[in-house]
């Protein structure tokens, strides 16, 4: 055969290969890649669909004369019971040859391996960047949760939330948005917070509430918690504080008494503080003050019961109402003379009263205990004494009444006895 006619068969070769569709090309190189004479060595990555599952291994055909077995020990970064809880029957898998025997026909593959190495590579770019990720927690333990990530990590207790958590039982499953907080890949260790991602979050928040927080206007918050001074109530996200003195118009022990956890509360804000990011609230000045309501209680001339609260050199401050006190002043206390409201009065003593006077707007009231009282016979003669003067004094007109009866009250034993 010539020369000439051998370059033409050639090309004729060349170009039917040329015209062949890619599919068919395509097929060809997937027939030779299963092709029982392929070879593999160790330390090859490779990719293998599952085709048998049993409890500690599982059988991968990677397109080699035999099938490759991944032991569970190779299946994930983290301990598990079952091969079935990490892989699928017919999933694909990429894996690493870690031995290969063909006198036993026997042949290793890790797939931990393969995916810690891109999972490090990866959790490398995270950690540079900083970047928020959601993980799954795949188990709860003593001190906090684990993560598989192709290789494991742990959320410590005190990076899960902003807030303390006692049981993490319910956690297993549940997804976190996390970051990474430590990452060491010499010491196989990662770190992961969410609680960094949560707190830098609730920061952005409570800068935009406390923009839109006006003072003086009235919100609805909800108790979050209590201690000894106050209670903090959230309004809108972040948390204000309801000091003891602002719990109530009445003096509070411990803001139990007026509220608990969770209680749905009308506050007023009182103090809005950017730099210092606290808000002031206050209870009590949404409800109507105790000098009001007595305004609507009490009216001149009624008689009622209180408490001596303190006694002072000209008088008594009596409570009529929680929080309203008013004053019996020292000629008020008794129909004798007295030097000092302690010759009659103790603190924390009942008495009744009766209201002289008031001034709600100046918060005032005046009393009296002796109004509510008969006077005694001595009383009534010192009254009839000081009667009987003005009567001879010229400028005292017989013809006033009260003066009249109180003339006839006293004396009308001795004018009986004269008759």
């Amino acid at each position: 055969m010539s020369n000439e006619i051998k370059d033409q068969i050639m090309q004729q070769q060349v170009e039917e290969v040329q015209e062949q569709p890619a599919a068919d090309v395509q097929q060809e190189v997937d027939q030779a890649q299963l092709d029982p004479g392929i070879t593999v060595k160790t330390g090859d990555i490779v990719e293998g669909k599952v085709v048998k599952i049993e409890d500690t291994q599982v059988f991968v055909d990677i397109g080699y004369k035999y099938d490759g077995i991944i032991p569970i020990r190779e299946l994930s970064a983290l301990h598990i019971d079952n091969a079935a809880d990490a892989v699928e029957l017919e999933q694909t898998v990429q894996v690493k040859v870690i031995s290969i025997n063909d006198d036993k026909e026997q042949m290793i593959l890790s797939k931990r391996a393969v995916d810690s190495e891109r999972a490090w590579e990866d959790l490398q770019a995270k950690f540079d960047s900083q970047e928020i990720f959601e993980v799954t927690v795949a188990d709860v333990v003593k001190g906090g949760l684990v993560v598989d990530l192709g290789v494991r990590a742990f959320v410590p207790a005190s990076m899960v939330e902003r807030h303390y958590v006692e049981d993490f039982s319910d956690y297993k499953g549940k997804t976190l948005r996390v970051r990474i907080k430590e990452f060491d890949r010499e010491a196989g260790k990662v770190i992961l917070s969410q609680r960094d991602v949560l707190e830098e979050e609730y920061e952005q928040h409570k800068k935009q509430v406390l923009a839109s927080l006006k003072e003086g206007e009235i919100i609805e918050g909800t108790v979050q918690r209590l201690t000894n001074f106050g209670a903090f109530v959230d309004v809108g996200g972040i948390d204000g504080l309801v000091h003891i003195s602002e719990m109530d118009h009445k003096h509070v022990e411990h803001p139990s008494e007026v509220v608990s956890e969770g209680d749905q509360v009308k506050v007023k804000v009182l103090k809005v503080d950017p730099e210092t990011q606290k808000i002031s609230l206050s209870i009590k000045a949404t409800k109507p003050g105790p000098w009001e309501l007595a305004g609507e209680q009490f009216k001149i001339g009624d008689i009622v019961t209180g408490t001596v609260r303190r006694l002072v050199s000209f008088g008594a401050f009596v409570e009529v109402a929680p929080a309203v006190e008013g004053l019996v002043h020292i000629s008020q206390i008794a129909h004798r003379h007295i030097g000092t409201p302690h010759e009659v009065l103790e603190e924390g003593q009942e008495v009744k009263v009766k209201i002289l006077d008031m001034n709600i707007a100046e918060k005032r009231i005046s009393l009296s205990i002796k109004e509510t009282e008969e006077a005694p016979a001595s009383a009534k003669q010192d009254r009839g004494s000081r009667y009987a003067k003005e009567l001879n004094n010229e400028h005292v007109s017989l013809n006033n009444q009260g003066l009249t009866l109180t003339l006839g009250e006293r004396f009308g034993d001795q004018l009986k006895k004269l008759k």
